[in-house]
């Protein structure tokens, strides 16, 4: 890479992953990933805590069973959405600018596109969902207007998520940082007055994101539209170009039919949780959110090893970007199991935080007590998928999420629900399944030659 290039990246904020210390680019990338998901997962976490404690346990339900019907909806637009950040990471990396920009505006475009559709979908289908998914009636009604209101912010969901992606791809993963503390701490605002001052209800806590969303689009459209920079978007060039939404869809698609098959799992498995009642799906939700901290590195190393892979293998330096993958997957690991123990330690407190009836701490302590020490091989699993995305071999972790984690995973429970209706059966389903991919991930990395996958 010559000075001019370094001179340019580091003045726009993208950072060339093909030259320097493998481990510590990983890290300076990683970690704003982690801070973003971090604020992320605390004001998720605000929305629960808030409700739960001035709206009470059935309005905590409704709202806690945001998170699998909210996955499954915007899971395969997301994933798409990934396939483009790997053609952008691989042409950044080769310094094809050119090519490079008809995936950014390709992927704009289809975002436009998805999020609109993801939006008219959301609002008229969330009630038939909701029932297919045997929500309690008790806990019906809110369940309805929280959804209907959070999916008319589904054009903004899908936008932001495509302009992060695109400013992770070039390895900017600062300023996604920055407009989501600006978002999250407005949400959080937004919550206490809406909540906890006017009392609005629980479509207030949906409305709270859904402004807390556009505004982090403002931030991102006012910075990728600013002129100079290798990835400025141009509101004349968004259009589909045929061949290049080809090599999007090639990459992608496999990552939007792995993230959907999830989706669709964790619904059914929500489905079961909603017949132990009110107390179940609180205790159920409260500990989804708690959970989510301990993604915070699993997520932030995946997306950091599909950046640094795919940049690596689009320049050619197969020995550094091995390098690079087996450091990520260490560092996760470790962490990940860190966040584990303290969750299996002190989840009756952390449960009490969303709501302080005995019943939802019970169900959410139980659930904690089942499944965090197996956070590690969660965190393996993920960040072997995020290797094979960035090599340009999505179909591997589809086909494995999508036997495990949704064919074997639903077949599990079906049976052990006929066996035995004991909530502790459902809760043993992420353990087993996580074992199981880690095995398979396991024997696919060490065995195949993913370095070669990129071309």
């Amino acid at each position: 890479m010559n000075s001019d290039r370094h001179t340019d990246n580091v003045e726009q904020g993208t950072t060339d992953m093909t030259v320097g210390n493998p481990r510590d680019l990983i890290l300076a990338f990683a970690v704003p990933i982690c801070l973003s998901q971090l604020f992320q997962q605390l004001y998720n976490t605000a929305d629960s805590v808030i409700v739960g404690n001035f709206l009470g346990k059935s309005a905590l339900a409704a709202v806690s069973s945001a998170g699998t019907l909210i996955y499954l909806l915007t899971s395969f637009v997301t994933g798409v959405a990934l396939g483009a950040g790997v053609a952008i990471s691989k042409y950044f990396g080769a310094g094809d600018y050119e090519e490079m920009s008809k995936a950014i505006h390709t992927n704009v475009a289809f975002g436009v596109v998805a999020g609109a559709a993801l939006t008219v979908f959301g609002v008229w289908s969330t009630p038939t969902i909701l029932r297919w998914m045997a929500t309690d009636p008790k806990v019906l009604p809110d369940s309805i207007i929280y959804f209907r209101y959070y999916f008319y912010g589904g054009l903004a969901i899908v936008l932001y998520n495509i302009f992060t992606g695109i400013m992770t791809a070039v390895g900017d993963s600062k300023r996604p940082l920055y407009y989501l503390i600006v978002s999250s701490v407005l949400n959080i605002i937004l919550d206490l007055l809406f909540v906890a001052g006017f009392r609005w209800g629980v479509e207030s806590a949906a409305v709270a994101t859904t402004i807390s969303q556009i505004v982090s689009v403002i931030l991102c459209i006012a910075h990728l539209t600013k002129r100079g920079t290798v990835y400025q978007i141009s509101l004349r060039k968004i259009g589909f170009d045929r061949d290049m939404m080809g090599e999007i869809v090639r990459y992608g698609l496999p990552t939007g039919v792995q993230n959907s098959v999830i989706g669709f799992a964790n619904v059914i498995v929500q489905t079961y949780i909603n017949s132990f009642g009110e107390d179940a799906m609180a205790g159920y939700g409260s500990y989804a959110k708690i959970e989510g901290f301990a993604f915070l590195p699993i997520t932030c190393f995946a997306i950091a090893l599909a950046t640094f892979v795919s940049q690596n293998l689009g320049a050619g330096k197969y020995d550094r970007a091995e390098i690079g993958a087996r450091f990520g997957i260490r560092t996760s690991f470790i962490l990940a199991e860190t966040i584990g123990v303290f969750i299996f330690l002190c989840s009756p407190f952390l449960v009490s935080l969303f709501n302080r009836d005995p019943n939802v701490i019970f169900y959410g302590t139980q659930q904690a007590k089942t499944e965090a020490l197996f956070f590690c091989l969660l965190a393996f699993s993920h960040c072997i998928a995020g290797i094979c995305r960035g090599a340009g071999k999505a179909v591997v972790p589809m086909l494995i999420m999508f036997s495990v984690w949704c064919i074997f995973r639903i077949l599990y429970i079906t049976v052990a629900m006929n066996i035995s209706h004991d909530i502790r059966l459902i809760y043993w389903a992420y353990p087993i399944t996580w074992t199981i991919s880690a095995v398979i991930y396991f024997i696919y990395y060490r065995r195949s030659n993913w370095v070669h996958g990129l071309d």
